[in-house]
């Protein structure tokens, strides 16, 4: 088992920056990728961006790329995703999650938080 919690959402005005965080406890976190999705109100929750175990790797959905990078820190713990140039369409709620993946899709990932809310007023 993984316990995922993330932090860091808050209202940014449209073109700030925000940092989230995810604080992995239990299994061996370095085993695991790890996702941030996001979910904005009457929508489907979407893929943000991934990392690799090592992070080596990262990806990034194409409404993201070159303002959001994906970090991750295996000493302790812990995921980031700093958000630069924020949008008010980046308004949602962000979920971080952990797999055997770096995939996009959210069935490739085993273990979710409990989400941080994020937003961008118009």
């Amino acid at each position: 088992q993984v316990q995922l919690v993330e932090s860091g959402g808050g209202l940014v005005q449209a073109g700030g920056s925000l940092r989230l965080s995810c604080a992995a406890s239990g299994r061996s976190f370095n085993n695991y990728g790890m996702g941030w999705f996001r979910q904005a109100p009457g929508s489907e929750r979407e893929f943000v961006a991934s990392i690799s175990r090592g992070g080596s790797r990262t990806y990034y959905a194409d409404s993201v790329k070159g303002r959001f990078t994906i970090s991750r820190d295996n000493a302790k713990n812990t995921v980031y995703l700093q958000m630069n140039s924020l949008k008010p369409e980046d308004t949602a709620a962000y979920y971080c999650a952990a797999g055997y993946s770096t995939g996009w899709q959210q069935r490739e990932y085993d273990y979710w938080g409990q989400g941080t809310q994020v937003a961008v007023p118009s």
